[in-house]
């Protein structure tokens, strides 16, 4: 355990305090928290080094930098009393917060702009872990007929093969460009029961209690906070309704990042079974399904869950 002195030794510079309060709520690279204090990056990563040598942050790799968040020893104790003083004596605490805020909005940005790019011809790509063989592992756990949400839904071939079966089907995704093609070939094909919205999987443009089915395709990895997306597929399911999240297991093709907009490698069987209990899913189902033939061998996970 961090020593008492240790600790305040550490959050005794007013720069590692601010450093600490957004991180607390957050993930971030040390470029981001750069940008959002305005320091030098020798100087933020001497921070960074002194408050996880402290025991106060740990570090996740991500591609070639590291992504710094809040270790389980802040999340209570001394530290949590010393940070809620904080929020209040600290001028720039406030800033600092705002200036958060749009660096996740330049993440989430970049992302949508890859989705953008890619509108018409996603198809026509490699996409890890999407086959049709995963796909039908997740059609037979279909019970017809029910009206379905596919969050992260892309240009919508999911959910236009769904339509034929389901009473309706809400897809949801953050670009405009796979909007568009969704709707475009929703209409070439005469389907009627499709409803393309543009939203955030992790603020669901879709009311409480609306659908029966959830479907996370291939896109939880894209979330920036995962335990949100399953948190809003909790919220718009009916009582008894279920969930299913089909995505790729973790890897470490770091690649995925810059080629993809992946946000996660991928998830472990544990940890995927974690986020949905977590949220209150029950009767889980959770199974590697496929694997790729071709290097880097991409294997899908699908997990099943019933909301209560």
């Amino acid at each position: 355990m961090t020593s008492i002195l240790k600790i305040l030794r550490v959050v005794s510079d007013p720069s590692r305090l601010r450093i600490l309060l957004l991180l607390a709520g957050e993930e971030l690279s040390v470029a981001e928290v750069q940008e959002i204090l305005g320091m030098g990056q020798s100087t933020i990563s001497t921070h960074l080094s002194q408050l996880k040598n402290a025991g106060l942050l740990e570090d996740r790799r991500t591609g070639k930098s590291n992504n710094y968040r809040m270790a389980a020893a802040g999340e209570s104790g001394l530290l949590a009393e010393v940070l809620a003083g904080a929020r209040s004596e600290i001028p720039e605490a406030a800033t600092d917060q705002a200036a958060m805020r749009i660096v996740l909005r330049k993440r989430k940005d970049k992302m949508r702009s890859f989705f953008d790019s890619m509108a018409g011809r996603l198809g026509k790509d490699h996409v890890p872990g999407r086959s049709w063989k995963s796909l039908a592992e997740a059609l037979l756990h279909l019970l017809p007929p029910m009206e379905i949400a596919d969050l992260g839904a892309g240009e919508g071939t999911f959910s236009l093969l769904l339509a034929g079966r389901a009473e309706r089907v809400i897809a949801v995704d953050n670009s405009a460009g796979m909007i568009a093609v969704g709707r475009e070939r929703a209409a070439r094909l005469g389907i009627v029961n499709v409803e393309f919205r543009q939203g955030d999987m992790e603020e669901v443009p879709i009311e409480d209690g609306a659908v029966d089915l959830v479907l996370f395709s291939q896109s939880l990895h894209h979330a920036l906070h995962p335990e949100q997306a399953i948190g809003e597929a909790a919220r718009i399911l009916r009582p008894g309704g279920r969930i299913v999240v089909l995505d790729l297991l973790r890897h470490r093709f770091e690649e995925a990042r810059e080629l993809f907009a992946d946000e996660w490698l991928g998830f472990g069987e544990a940890e995927i079974e974690a986020l949905l209990a977590d949220a209150g899913f029950r009767d889980l189902q959770i199974a590697v399904v496929d694997k790729d033939d071709d290097p880097p061998q991409f294997e899908a996970l699908l997990a099943v869950g019933r909301r209560p």
